[in-house]
């Protein structure tokens, strides 16, 4: 791991440049959110990772489950969009910068992780090209900004990846999922709809197209809900659902699903807060992304 550290490549074009008016920007949509006591504290959140014009507030609603006094570490598994990986890759640099503070990359937990012989090497061209982890960075460093001197992140390229090796990594990763000082940060938007993305399902049984994306991804968001990992691998599987986290998301469930084999007394709880889409399409012309916002809690 060399010192490098990664720049925000995507500031100024997907956010803002400026530490003040994203600081500001982020403040007034963690403000308007609501939160979930239910789901409060977050042990985990799901969050879209497009430009904030599009889902910046759909976002907030998952952030705002975030109590910063309960974390140490931020765990942040993001899907690979430039990069073919049959695994997961981990960044070589030790620092990632946000124009609000940089975020050190825990250097013990990556040494751990390195001792698996599990992950493979992410380029500094592959880190930068990558917006999935750095569209988290920002809504990281707000939500936590009250100690931002204490805690780390672990940043994680997920690859496309079998249902058998989400199991792998899920069991993996259980342990520091079961660890209450961790977050973990899944970047993930919906469904991407419309020729551009070569996806076009279209059930005229729900009204107008948008209605028919929804309810699509109402059917997945249902069995991450239900912590269901097999049942949302036979969902992509039968609909094809242009989930570009659904990688990302498989890993998470296969964590809970090796936690819940324990048996260890815990309840665990996953529900959407809040769902939004780019825009809402009506011809066969039209497209849009959909983005969800969830928390999970472990009491």
């Amino acid at each position: 791991m060399s010192s490098q550290t990664r720049k925000a490549t995507h500031a100024g074009s997907w956010y803002s440049r400026s530490g003040k008016d994203l600081s500001a920007e982020l403040g007034q949509w963690l403000a308007a959110a609501a939160a979930d006591h239910d789901h409060r504290p977050a042990r985990a959140i799901i969050a879209p990772h497009a430009g904030y014009f599009y889902c910046g507030k759909c976002g907030a609603h998952a952030y705002r489950q975030v109590d910063a006094a309960h974390v140490r570490r931020v765990f942040i598994l993001g899907p690979s969009h430039h990069v073919r990986l049959g695994g997961c890759a981990l960044s070589m640099t030790t620092t990632y910068n946000t124009p609000l503070y940089n975020l050190p990359i825990d250097t013990e937990i990556y040494r751990e992780l390195w001792a698996t012989g599990e992950f493979e090497k992410m380029s500094l061209q592959t880190d930068e090209d990558e917006h999935s982890i750095e569209m988290q960075l920002p809504y990281i460093a707000k939500v936590m900004e009250s100690r931002k001197n204490d805690f780390t992140i672990v940043p994680v390229l997920v690859g496309a990846l079998s249902t058998e090796k989400e199991q792998k990594y899920g069991r993996l990763f259980s342990k520091y999922l079961a660890q209450p000082e961790n977050l973990f940060v899944i970047s993930s938007d919906f469904c991407h709809w419309g020729e551009r993305f070569r996806f076009t399902h279209y059930d005229k049984s729900h009204g107008e197209i948008y209605k028919s994306i929804e309810a699509l991804d109402h059917k997945g968001m249902k069995l991450i809900e239900d912590l269901d990992p097999a049942g949302f691998a036979h969902y992509l599987k039968k609909y094809g659902n242009t989930i570009c986290g659904r990688h990302p998301i498989g890993v998470l469930l296969n964590a809970i699903a090796t936690l819940r084999e324990k048996e260890n007394g815990h309840k665990m709880s996953l529900k959407f807060l809040n769902y939004d889409q780019s825009q809402q399409c009506r011809s066969m012309d039209e497209s849009s992304v959909s983005y969800a916002a969830a928390s999970l809690a472990i009491r």
